[in-house]
């Protein structure tokens, strides 16, 4: 077992951390694009959205949970910054001779409502899936990446759709049609993710090498901040 001092930031950590800061940000945006498959409803933040659950799963097997946490919140204060700063400007009035703020407002006005049950989802989701990937890594002792990767992806995913669809959409949307965007949304990502893991893995045991870090929790108590 290799520890680092959680003080230093390499430049592959901050990547990695810029890589789900914009993850987290495209993800708001494509939200307004929905998209079919059969009888799959999704929207097209299912493209990346994703990414920022396996970066976390990177960061909390090479870094440990702590360094998995500071980055879930770094991630919120950026997504706030942009959805506050993206209201800010859509109220503002355009220019009379500018046509298009029906589409601005369409991308960028985000519903309270919506904007709620986003920050919500994702953080009660990231952080689960960098606990159950802590816990899980302790508990096998190193083994089994691939396992902890995919359970970890499945408890924090269903908790993102568990808090984010009734927030967001319920008294909209009847509830037997809730049901089943959760279970598509929980089925689509988790599927994103066991089809790049062979990648995931690479990229986890080129980190360890790199970096020189294999960091276990022993001991460590979770919290939330």
């Amino acid at each position: 077992m290799q520890q680092r001092d959680n003080s230093l930031v390499s430049t592959t950590f901050m990547l990695l951390g810029i890589t789900f800061c914009v993850c987290l940000i495209l993800a708001n945006l494509l939200a307004t694009k929905q998209l079919q498959f059969g009888p799959v409803n999704l929207t097209a933040g299912v493209l990346v959205f994703p990414v920022s659950y396996i970066v976390g799963d990177c960061i909390t097997e090479v870094w440990g949970y702590d360094r998995a946490k500071m980055l879930i919140w770094t991630g919120f204060a950026m997504n706030f910054l942009f959805v506050a700063i993206a209201f800010v400007a859509d109220i503002i009035p355009g220019a009379p001779y500018w046509p298009h703020q029906e589409g601005f407002h369409a991308i960028f006005g985000l519903a309270p409502r919506v904007a709620l049950a986003s920050f919500a989802a994702f953080i009660v989701g990231s952080l689960i899936n960098a606990y159950v990937m802590s816990r899980m890594k302790i508990a096998h002792r190193g083994r089994h990446f691939s396992l902890r990767a995919i359970a970890s992806t499945v408890a924090g995913e269903g908790a993102d759709s568990l808090i984010f669809f009734p927030i967001a959409l319920g008294g909209i949307v009847p509830t037997e049609n809730l049901a089943w965007m959760i279970l598509s949304q929980v089925v689509a990502k988790t599927l994103y993710e066991v089809l790049l893991l062979p990648l995931t893995r690479r990229v986890v045991a080129w980190l360890k090498r790199t970096e020189g870090a294999d960091v276990y929790d022993h001991g460590l108590r979770y919290s939330l901040v």
